[in-house]
């Protein structure tokens, strides 16, 4: 269940509302007038967010990609492209 809280409680219980976002890794919804205001988080929870829709839009990406063109790659090719790169990148002959 959500934590929504008054804004207020940021400045008067703000110890109580640190040790809850980082306890449960989940926000603290803060309301002011009783309307949403912002969002208090840990600074984990925001980068696994961060990272989650990075990750999310990647994936939207090639699924776009994957319906505008028949083109397949096989894991070989993959594989293969991945280690020639890196070879490339390190200098080196076999990776």
């Amino acid at each position: 269940m959500p934590q929504i809280r008054p804004v207020s409680d940021l400045r008067n219980r703000f110890a109580e509302i640190s040790k809850i976002v980082h306890e449960t890794s989940e926000p603290v919804f803060l309301t002011k007038n009783g309307y949403g205001d912002m969002v208090v988080m840990s600074i984990e929870a925001y980068e696994r967010k961060l990272f989650e829709s990075e990750i999310y839009f990647t994936l939207k990406e090639a699924e776009l990609e994957a319906k505008s063109t028949d083109l397949r790659y096989s894991h070989e090719e993959v594989f293969s492209d991945l280690r020639a790169s890196l070879a490339d990148k390190l200098g080196e002959g076999n990776v």
